[in-house]
């Protein structure tokens, strides 16, 4: 399992443009020196989904990286995932808790201070705040933050806060000085020519 200090960089697997597959976008992304590997897919049957966990399971074992599941902890669960990612509709963070021990990661998206203190205290170890800029990667119910939201999201809880939504390489900056501990993308590496070089520069970026 993943220790408890939330890595920077998160892809986001996005099969919807229809050029690769999750476990092709995995590989592409860690081989570009992504961190975390979350698998998102709202469509997939159990059966199908679960299949593809393990198998992504299985690089980020080869990578040293870490493995996510967004929204189904079920499927988590049963790939040995290192944790999950909830939206605010997804089982409560208490009910988490009592299934898994507390080396399993829990991040949490949130759009507000309330909804962000609340998930601290209920035992989250990371907020996903956004989204930050216009994205087309996800139908969006709400709003798009500004850079003092997410400052006021930072000080308000003692974990990380990761963002997300339309982030590119030329937006990093701002996002770090604003508090942000790291970011997930979508679009930026699973709708590029070339995902491997997409996350590499992406990679570069933290390093500078």
């Amino acid at each position: 399992m993943v220790s408890k200090v939330i890595p920077q960089l998160h892809v986001i697997t996005d099969t919807s443009g229809g050029k690769y597959s999750h476990e092709e976008l995995a590989r592409f992304a860690l081989e570009g020196g992504a961190d975390v590997i979350q698998l998102r897919d709202k469509t997939l049957p159990s059966r199908e989904l679960v299949r593809i966990a393990r198998n992504i399971r299985a690089l980020t074992l080869e990578y040293s990286a870490s493995f996510i599941v967004n929204d189904r902890v079920d499927i988590a669960i049963a790939s040995g995932a290192d944790g999950v990612h909830l939206g605010q509709d997804d089982l409560p963070i208490a009910e988490v808790c009592k299934l898994m021990d507390d080396r399993f990661v829990i991040g949490v998206s949130c759009g507000s201070v309330e909804e962000a203190t609340e998930a601290e205290q209920s035992g989250a170890n990371y907020i996903g705040f956004g989204h930050m800029y216009p994205t087309s990667s996800k139908t969006k119910l709400t709003p798009q933050r500004t850079l003092a939201e997410l400052t006021e999201i930072v000080n308000a809880v003692k974990i990380p806060v990761i963002a997300i939504g339309g982030i590119t390489i030329d937006r990093i900056g701002e996002l770090l000085e604003a508090g942000a501990a790291g970011i997930a993308v979508i679009g930026a590496v699973c709708n590029s020519s070339d995902p491997k070089t997409a996350t590499h520069t992406l990679r570069q970026a933290f390093e500078q």
